[in-house]
């Protein structure tokens, strides 16, 4: 195929295929922009600036056919907990250039495997409880809260009405009656669409039909109701020039240590998310193409670098964003860069009409967004898997609300560490004891790997065989045998004269015996 038919394939490929798709992904990505932006508690238009280097930047460098870059929600807590704890926006954007570089760093030296080494239910176990901290902190916006407290030290900490005073009556006055009829009307919206006869449409992505009825029904709200003491709805405000209003990192604020600990968090659980997500969409690719997950983390360490250095949220690949575009039918990376550079237009042209969407609407969006996060059927299915499974799930959940994220995946992977450690006591030899006439023998069978985790469990056993008996240690099966392992039998065969024990062993290595004096 000569360079100018192949630019033509290409060009009817996007016209027929990826442009649609593009157009597709981008009314789904329009309301988690302004969404995910709202409850980080960063300014809108870095959610959307976010979606556009995600679009027209990381799409180009990755590897991926179909994913789709973006604001995440599993990052909202931990921006909107960063942006407190570093003290202000633009430290928060150093943070951000710091994760942009951990995350560069895993790719050019081929790390991309390390999502592998995190237990499936501590994973869970932080996604679920994200979804929790999401919906909690959306409920006071769609009941018209102007300024809900945002997470700061724990789940319990979550929302405080700190302006209340004990007084119920106080309570009425920090909500809207406009905001949540507004609520109540997407909410509706948001169960239509979840209908078998909506599914029929494909048309309009659920997202955008709910801003849509939602930005509808508050402009009726205003237009029909003209008493001077119903408060006003929140809107929107995207700045006309976006690039006037656009924020910097604070350098200055290098050697403060919470922004290079939020940093190294948000980029690892920017990559994880990023690798948990590639791996779904390549599962729903017709044409079975695999994402070079290393690539993948170079492109989004591109892309995060640039987030923090231009003003943006963090971003990583986004599941929500990526089916879209399968069910849309695109085939090639053009359509998410078509995707960014709807978004790109819309900030430059339609700031004016993005402004008319209410806050109440971008929060059912994202309580739908936490919902499918931390589900029933989540916590049925992990209880199904056994207490292995489940208390890891759990715990790392109890743990990420009552603290924050990095110590409840620690304790999950603590947890997980705890069983895994536990199943290798009892899986590493096995025994068989029997009579040989009048004498108790032991066949001891040892397993693939046999690691220094083992030895307390087998000098216990060694110790218990009586008198006058015959071991058997039988090695043959194993690829590994710890040291520390080979020095218990060599101490239990130098020793097992004394007590008339006669020691067999069979592909069982020979070690010196260093005594400490």
């Amino acid at each position: 195929m000569t360079r100018k038919r192949q630019l033509k394939y290409y060009q009817l490929l996007w016209l027929k295929h990826d442009f649609p798709a593009g157009l597709a992904v981008f009314l789904v990505a329009l309301p988690l922009c302004l969404g995910i932006a709202l409850a980080s508690g960063a300014p809108l238009y870095a959610g959307l600036l976010s979606g556009i280097i995600g679009g027209l930047v990381v799409s180009l460098i990755s590897g991926s056919a179909l994913g789709v870059s973006g604001p995440a929600a599993g990052l909202s807590t931990v921006v909107a907990a960063t942006i407190i704890s570093t003290g202000s926006y633009q430290a928060f954007l150093l943070a951000v250039i710091i994760a942009g570089a951990l995350q560069l760093l895993l790719g050019i030296f081929k790390l991309g495997t390390i999502a592998s080494y995190f237990p499936s239910a501590v994973i869970k176990g932080m996604l679920a409880a994200i979804g929790i901290i999401l919906i909690t902190k959306q409920i006071p916006v769609a009941l018209g809260h102007t300024e809900p407290d945002f997470w700061r030290d724990g789940f319990i900490d979550l929302v405080s009405f700190k302006d209340i005073h004990g007084k119920p009556q106080d309570l009425a006055e920090l909500f809207t009656l406009g905001a949540i009829i507004t609520t109540l009307v997407c909410l509706l919206m948001l169960w239509i669409t979840k209908q078998h006869f909506y599914a029929r449409l494909k048309r309009i992505p659920a997202p955008l039909m709910i801003v849509l009825i939602g930005t509808l029904t508050a402009y009726l709200y205003t237009l029909l109701t003209k008493d001077s003491d119903n408060k006003f709805i929140q809107l929107v405000n995207i700045p006309q020039n976006i690039f006037a209003e656009m924020q910097f990192a604070d350098f200055s604020a290098v050697t403060q240590m919470a922004v290079w600990k939020n940093g190294l968090v948000i980029g690892l659980l920017a990559t994880l998310e990023t690798l948990l997500c590639v791996e779904a969409i390549d599962k729903l690719d017709k044409h079975n193409r695999i994402t070079p997950v290393n690539r993948e983390l170079v492109a989004q360490g591109t892309g995060n670098l640039l987030c923090g250095l231009l003003g943006a949220i963090p971003m990583t690949a986004v599941i929500v964003r990526g089916a879209a575009n399968v069910d849309a039918g695109g085939r090639t990376k053009l359509s998410a860069f078509t995707h960014g550079v709807f978004l790109l237009l819309s900030v430059l042209f339609l700031a004016s009409v993005l402004n008319q969407i209410p806050y109440p609407a971008l929060a059912v969006v994202l309580l739908a967004t936490g919902y499918n996060l931390t589900k029933p059927s989540l916590y049925r299915s992990m209880w199904r898997l056994g207490m292995k499974q489940f208390l890891p799930f759990v715990i790392t959940i109890v743990v990420i609300l009552l603290t924050d994220l990095l110590i409840g995946v620690c304790i999950g992977m603590l947890i997980s560490l705890y069983f895994i450690i536990r199943n290798n006591f009892k899986i590493e030899f096995k025994v068989q004891q029997r009579k040989q006439h009048e004498t108790s023998v032991y066949d001891i069978q040892l397993h693939r790997n046999v690691t220094f985790l083992n030895k307390i469990k087998l000098r216990a056993l060694l110790d218990e065989v009586p008198k006058y008996s015959i071991v058997r240690i039988n090695g043959s099966e194993s690829d590994f045998i710890d040291y520390d392992v080979l020095e218990i039998i060599a101490e239990f065969k130098s020793k097992a004269h004394d007590r008339h024990i006669q020691v067999e062993l069979k592909d069982i290595p020979s070690v010196e015996i260093i005594a400490h004096h």
